[in-house]
């Protein structure tokens, strides 16, 4: 798995989910960087997550922040990029390669990719998300994006 995400540099995999390369597991790794030593996750489960930005505002008007969402991508999916709204911070589950069991809060980038990796693990992809949200999906041609009419 390592190899397959390390491998992807146009543009460079940060994340990568066992049923992506055909592995009947639970099993996610992630990279946020290309200088990150690469992260992983094995029998994840998201025990619990921050409230996602949307939220906040829906329960307290009067303390809206604005937040640029940003697009997602996937190895599965070359080339179509969609806004997802993902919470802040994720308190995760997980065993490492030898067994030993954590639980975790991640926050950031890391926190955007392990919920991704983990709606790969449960047969849901970043579109579907977007879709779901009311999100426009874009399609990379020559350097620009194109919107996909749905």
């Amino acid at each position: 798995m390592e190899k397959v995400l390390t491998s992807q540099n146009d543009p460079p995999g940060v994340g990568l989910a066992a049923n992506q390369v055909g592995l009947d597991l639970s099993i996610f790794i992630i990279r946020p960087t290309e200088k990150s030593k690469t992260k992983i996750f094995i029998n994840p489960k998201i025990v619990k997550s921050s409230q996602t930005l949307i939220e906040r505002e829906r329960n307290n008007p009067s303390k809206k922040r604005k937040k640029k969402i940003k697009l997602e991508g996937c190895l599965s999916i070359p080339r179509i990029w969609g806004p997802v709204k993902r919470s802040d911070r994720v308190f995760l589950k997980y065993q490492d390669l030898t067994g030993k069991k954590y639980l975790k809060w991640f926050t950031g980038f890391e926190a955007i990719i392990i919920q991704h990796e983990m709606d790969h693990l449960n047969g849901v992809v970043f579109t579907q998300r977007s879709i779901e949200q009311k999100g426009q999906i874009y399609r990379e041609e020559k350097d620009e994006l194109v919107k996909i009419e749905y």
